[in-house]
């Protein structure tokens, strides 16, 4: 007799698969949500913006700062094909 359908906007299936929460990213990645925004707050970590009161990255963007930070701190050996 209800709709019980989920109306909260942080459901996964309403929002496009290319953007990550801080939570998502977090637990996707194993960084902790606190160094997440903490790094927001300093200008590091990856590029992030915001779309109402959430803050959103591309996942893109996110491979891209994986890489950045791998090319700039690699040590001896050869680079993963």
């Amino acid at each position: 007799m209800f709709d019980h359908t989920p109306t909260d906007d942080t459901t996964h299936h309403d929002r496009r698969p290319d953007w990550l929460t801080t939570a998502e990213l977090a637990h996707e990645y194993g960084f902790a949500i606190g160094t997440l925004r903490y790094w927001r707050h300093i200008g590091y970590g990856p590029a992030s913006f915001t779309l109402g009161r959430k803050v959103l990255y591309r996942r893109e963007a996110v491979q891209a700062w994986i890489t950045e930070q791998e090319q700039r701190t690699r040590r001896g050996g050869t680079a993963a094909a």
